[in-house]
């Protein structure tokens, strides 16, 4: 444990943001999942919706920092080229 008064403050801090970012990045590897079990299913407008929810928790955990704008994008694509081998 800390004996300096700031590092105190930074653990508390820290582990506040470490449980806010499990919330978004859970939330976010839901909504992943559940687009990737409706690309299975083989119904495109399912798919799409399902997809369209997973962009957006994607973009969200982006902003917030929680995972890396790259990897953001390269999860969106991947899935998309899923949805497109669909139509």
């Amino acid at each position: 444990m800390a004996n300096i008064k700031s590092q105190i403050k930074r653990n508390r801090q820290n582990e506040k943001r470490r449980l806010n970012n499990r919330v978004v990045r859970g939330r976010t590897r839901t909504a992943v999942a559940k687009a990737r079990t409706s690309l299975e299913t083989g119904n495109k407008d399912t798919s799409a919706e399902a997809i369209q929810l997973a962009i957006s928790s994607l973009d969200k955990a982006a902003q917030m920092g929680v995972i890396h704008k790259n990897n953001a994008a390269r999860r969106k694509s991947r899935l998309m080229k899923r949805l497109a081998t669909l139509a």
